[in-house]
């Protein structure tokens, strides 16, 4: 995993910045009185209450994640950490929820959704007392109270728990969607995750065939686009929406393309009927949300557009905020707990739209655990924590919430790994869970939930499918009368044949089977995994497949300490080598902060050739970043053709390109708007462009790279930190097994010129 001579270089410098952010981030709560509660101690240590002392406090008594140390509020050893807990289990619930964490809009509009009536049976009780309440009193009992517990409520209490103590609640409180059993006990749905480097709809549709052969998938179909435009949107919609109209599960399974809501709400508008259910990411706070473009009225506006079947999907994950530099010092449990909050106040705007009970209403979401990185928890045990503390408030937030049981290849938690944190989490009976051919995203290169993981979870923990879901599995005979596989079970080219007789395709069963066959070759010889068969098990995957996957683990783990070699950056036409804030790969991984500024002698070198430029200040400067995967840009067949379109490109409309290619060394995105900061915040008044070229997640075995756009005017450039990236456009998956680099460069400036 390691480069031994690269990691002893920097290992020196690395201990020393832990050990200093350790100290930035560690919070002391010295010994506490008998009966002390928070508040109590807070003016005791400081003689009048003390925001960020009481956010630090609050933070303390989280389980160690490193998300809340960056932040400032995690406890500095066990004793604190237990301080803090005996400190919050003595506070009432009316001195949390009249003394937020922090105060914005989305605070607010959780407080105003907030059940007053409820709220005023539990005020006084001490959040001890709450935490005795859920675990002692049964479920219709919980439900008559949790309405009235605000979110900070709710995102503190299970601080006091244990993982034993949040199975316990977990596995007693239950939301469902409505008309089905999908978030009921003994229930574990599945959505099916069906992504293609190349948003290519044979590959998201033979996915989607793969995984009801192996009866999986009954809460959504969704796939995460690559190109999120009008056009290419609609094309997968279409490609979803036409299996399961195929097999007539209009009413018992949606689907969705995990476009920004705005792409999805366009391509409704241009194809009434081309969508069901409708996703968005969700944030905790106002700031956080505006990298995702959104406003609160924004979605209460969309909310009130969802009179069909079919509401809001939603997907979160803690850490999020944090990592968009949005934290606001408070900890990453109770700005998860907000992103709840808010879907429960979208939830009672679609009722009150629709003029029915909150219970009626279609809407879900998933926490997407470990899909961000070391930077907010590195452990399995973290893993599972985090899970288990997401399940429980969601579900004390009357949602139905599923789980992306998920980790990054940067992360020390292996693919195996993930069978233990599943077995862990399960008791505590999750709505769903993710679903992909294997462990392994094609397109996202992260860790996930496999089909046959739901195989073996139902099996273990007795777990069921939505009952209508089950019924359809039964009629493509992959599930037999008495509930068990049949000799097609994990045969996708039989399911393939069931779509096409429901299409009404009147061809033998031998040459619609040989078509499907042949897809499924097609398919994976485009990089994109289909699970076919099992091994000794029904819940294993085949050997040969296995082994893939392993070997794809093992590649990426060499990819992302791969490094730009100099002869590299000098094959690059008149390379401009500047590097990030960080000091080595070590520590750009270990601490991703460094990797989005850029250093004094980076900013001193674009200063000159800034000046350079004159009057003659070009519409586009192109920047090169390693990422996660130098492999990406290095690979013969990558970066070179898509400079030389991108020239040819721009040249054809109009655009002038800047010369010079500058090459960042630890460089993550936002160091591309950092450079162009420097570079373009005095350029005159028309609108400049960056595009970064950076390194994706390994993973996927494609060493893809994408290209990150911002066009905007010299004095929105000019302010320190006002680009992000809701202003920015990607392209994704690009490499010469996915988007081919020279469409890609097509692409790019098709939407500078848009921008």
């Amino acid at each position: 995993m390691f480069k031994k001579g690269k990691l002893a270089a920097g290992i020196t410098g690395a201990l020393v910045m832990t050990f200093l952010a350790s100290l930035a981030g560690a919070v002391t709560i010295g010994s506490v009185k008998p009966g002390e509660d928070v508040m109590q101690y807070i003016t005791r240590t400081k003689g009048k209450f003390d925001q960020t002392l009481y956010q630090k406090v609050i933070g303390a008594a989280n389980a160690y994640k490193e998300g809340d140390e960056g932040l400032g509020v995690a406890a500095d050893n066990e004793l604190s950490r237990e301080n803090a807990r005996k400190l919050l289990a003595n506070t009432k619930i009316k001195d949390i929820n009249n003394n937020p964490l922090f105060v914005d809009g989305q605070e607010k509009l959780i407080r105003r959704t907030t059940d007053k009536a409820a709220y005023n049976k539990v005020k006084n009780m001490t959040m001890g007392q709450l935490k005795n309440f859920l675990l002692t009193q049964p479920e219709a009992e919980i439900k008559a109270i949790m309405g009235g517990l605000h979110s900070d409520v709710i995102g503190s209490v299970v601080k006091l728990m244990s993982n034993d103590e949040l199975i316990r609640v977990g596995s007693k409180i239950f939301n469902t969607l409505p008309g089905s059993n999908i978030g009921a006990k003994g229930y574990l749905s599945a959505r099916i995750q069906p992504n293609s480097p190349t948003d290519n709809p044979e590959d998201i549709q033979m996915q989607v065939l793969d995984g009801f052969s192996y009866a999986v998938g009954d809460i959504v179909i969704g796939t995460n686009p690559v190109d999120s435009q009008l056009e290419a949107t609609l094309r997968v919609q279409n490609a979803l929406k036409e299996i399961v109209t195929a097999f007539e599960l209009e009413d018992t399974v949606p689907w969705c393309v995990l476009a920004h809501i705005d792409g999805q709400a366009a391509a409704e508008k241009e194809e009434p009927g081309s969508t069901a259910i409708w996703f968005q990411s969700l944030a905790g706070t106002e700031s956080a949300n505006k990298t995702f473009d959104l406003t609160i009225q924004k979605m209460i506006d969309y909310a009130k557009m969802r009179k069909g079947p079919y509401g809001l999907y939603f997907e979160t994950g803690q850490g999020a905020d944090y990592t968009n530099g949005h934290g606001h010092g408070f900890d990453m449990v109770v700005h998860e707990s907000r992103k709840y909050g808010f879907a429960r106040a979208l939830k009672q705007e679609i009722a009150k739209t629709k003029g029915v009970p909150e219970d009626e209403v279609w809407l879900h979401l998933n926490d997407v655990a470990g899909f961000i990185g070391p930077e907010v928890f590195k452990t399995r045990e973290q893993l599972v924590r985090c899970c288990l503390e997401d399940i429980v408030m969601g579900k004390l937030h009357g949602l139905v919430l599923g789980l992306d049981i998920c980790s990054t290849l940067h992360m020390p938690v292996t693919l195996d790994d993930l069978a233990w944190c599943q077995d862990q989490i399960a008791p505590a009976n999750p709505a769903y869970l993710m679903a992909l051919p294997t462990r392994n995203d094609p397109m996202l290169s992260y860790l996930t939930t496999g089909f046959q993981d739901h195989v073996r979870l139902r099996e273990k923990f007795d777990f069921k499918v939505n009952d209508a879901m089950w019924d359809f599995f039964k009629k493509i005979e992959v599930i037999d009368a008495n509930g068990q596989p049949t000799e097609h079970f994990g045969d996708p080219a039989w399911v393939y044949f069931k779509f096409r007789q429901a299409k009404g395709d009147t061809r033998s069963f031998d040459v619609i089977y040989a078509e499907g066959k042949k897809a499924i070759k097609n398919v994976q010889n485009r990089g994109v995994d289909i699970a076919v068969g099992y091994g000794e098990n029904i819940w294993d995957l085949e050997p040969v497949t296995n082994k893939r996957i392993h070997d794809l683990y093992d590649d990426a783990k060499i990819s992302l300490w791969a490094e730009f070699t100099p002869e590299f950056i000098n094959s690059i036409p008149n390379a401009v080598s500047i590097k990030s804030q960080a000091h080595d790969r070590e520590n750009y991984i270990s601490a991703p902060a460094t990797g989005e500024k850029l250093s004094a002698s980076a900013v001193a070198t674009l200063d000159k050739l800034a000046a350079s430029w004159g009057n003659k200040v070009p519409d586009v400067q192109i920047v090169i970043s390693d990422g996660l995967n130098a492999k990406a840009i290095m690979d013969d067949g990558h970066l070179m053709p898509y400079l030389n379109e991108l020239k040819k490109q721009c040249k054809k409309a109009g655009l002038t390109l800047s010369d010079k290619n500058i090459v960042v060394t630890g460089g993550r995105v936002r160091a591309g708007y950092n450079a162009g900061e420097v570079l373009y915040g005095k350029a005159g008044s028309a609108p400049k462009a960056v595009v970064h070229i950076i390194g994706e997640r390994p993973g996927s075995g494609h060493h893809a790279f994408s290209a990150y756009l911002v066009k905007v005017k010299p004095s929105t450039w000019a302010k320190a930190g006002s680009v992000d990236h809701d202003q920015s456009k990607v392209l994704s998956g690009i490499s010469d097994t996915g988007l081919v680099p020279a469409e890609a460069a097509r692409q790019t400036v098709k939407l500078l010129m848009e921008m």
